[in-house]
């Protein structure tokens, strides 16, 4: 009996200590949407994709490269679209010199290839989202994954935050950039 009673009173212990690190964990933890500007949420009207974009600072290379390749515009209209963002640190992981090569005005279309694989027609909830291909704006498709759990994968990318709605379309972040095929 004394051993189920100290099994039990250590058990109880483990739980709440686990309890109480999976709290503190959460509440240190920023998801992406938290560090977004509230200007476009006084007036309970979420921003386009690009305000929402340019208002988060994990997401600057991202606002960059849509200028640079003339897309500030189009994802700024009516849509709607669904876009797979990659933050910056997914940009930083591309091989040295890449991005900064995209970013040059001779690679205009290229850039505008790329971002245009992360743009879906449609505002798609990640709960829509189901394993197979689905086709982007660019024109190719990408493969989507869809675990038991519900997580997402698009290509190889994880969908790190999910559902992020903006007044034109919803925002998947991913942790990787993706490529279209021919581009390496």
């Amino acid at each position: 009996m004394k051993i189920q009673y100290k099994l039990g009173k250590t058990i109880s212990l483990a739980l709440v200590l686990s309890s109480f690190l999976v709290t503190s964990t959460y509440a240190n933890s920023k998801p992406v949407w938290n560090e977004i500007s509230q200007a476009h949420s006084q007036n309970n009207q979420p921003g386009t994709i690009v305000e929402i974009a340019a208002d988060n600072p994990k997401f600057k290379t991202l606002v960059a490269a849509v200028k640079a390749a003339g897309l500030e515009e189009t994802l700024s209209g009516k849509g709607p679209f669904t876009v797979f963002t990659p933050t910056d640190a997914a940009f930083a992981a591309l091989p040295k010199g890449i991005l900064e090569n995209l970013l040059k005005p001779e690679n205009k279309k290229t850039l505008q290839k790329i971002l245009t694989y992360h743009v879906l027609n449609g505002a798609v909830e990640s709960k829509s989202l189901k394993r197979g291909q689905i086709k982007t704006v660019e024109g190719s498709s990408v493969d989507i994954g869809v675990s038991i759990r519900g997580r997402v994968r698009v290509n190889k990318a994880r969908v790190i935050q999910a559902d992020i709605k903006a007044s034109n379309g919803i925002i998947h972040v991913i942790d990787r950039v993706i490529l279209p095929p021919g581009i390496k």
